[in-house]
């Protein structure tokens, strides 16, 4: 492995990424039994961290998706969490999507779910943070550009409609969102 990539993986903004990145799965693990106000004022604290972090990924080369990365999160694990964010969120996991190319061609709304769009980010994160922590380089630098690579082509678009949407939850008068308590 040459010079630049071990700065690349070794790299400030990387390691500050992999953290952000742990804490966000830990976090999607243990608060999706917390009460909705919880768990929506996290959220809409941790995933600007999240986008931010990301966006500081140093360059990495192109990786092939199918350069013998083996998932980690398994279809079991991604349903399981998106039963429950879907069944903490309730009615205010569904929002409209703006940002989908079929969306000029649409003649009603297209529904999105905050519950789905996390769980999109978990999977590649937590495969991310699995291979990331394996401690082989070659491994690493692998994971982090699949990582920064989806997060260009999907997952920071997703953190994006869903923090938006959680955004709007959160602040929403009518919602009555009181710390502490359940909605």
């Amino acid at each position: 492995m040459d010079n630049r990539a071990m700065k690349t993986i070794y790299d400030k903004n990387t390691l500050e990424f992999v953290t952000v990145a742990l804490e966000f799965c830990a976090w999607l693990e243990r608060d999706t039994g917390a009460g909705l106000f919880k768990f929506i004022d996290n959220a809409t604290k941790l995933l600007p961290l999240l986008y931010l972090k990301a966006t500081l990924i140093p360059g990495v080369p192109e990786a092939d998706e199918a350069d013998g990365v083996m998932p980690y999160i398994t279809e079991e694990t991604y349903n399981a969490l998106r039963t429950r964010i879907a069944g903490l969120l309730g009615e205010h996991d569904g929002y409209l999507e703006t940002f989908l190319p079929d969306m000029p061609y649409s003649d009603t709304p297209i529904i999105a779910f905050i519950s789905e769009n996390l769980s999109d980010m978990y999977q590649d994160l937590g495969d991310f943070v699995f291979l990331f922590r394996q401690g082989d380089e070659a491994t690493m630098l692998r994971a982090l550009s699949l990582c920064a690579a989806h997060f260009r082509l999907f997952w920071g678009q997703a953190l994006l409609n869903a923090l938006k949407a959680l955004h709007a939850i959160r602040y929403n008068e009518d919602i009555n969102l009181i710390p502490g308590e359940e909605a």
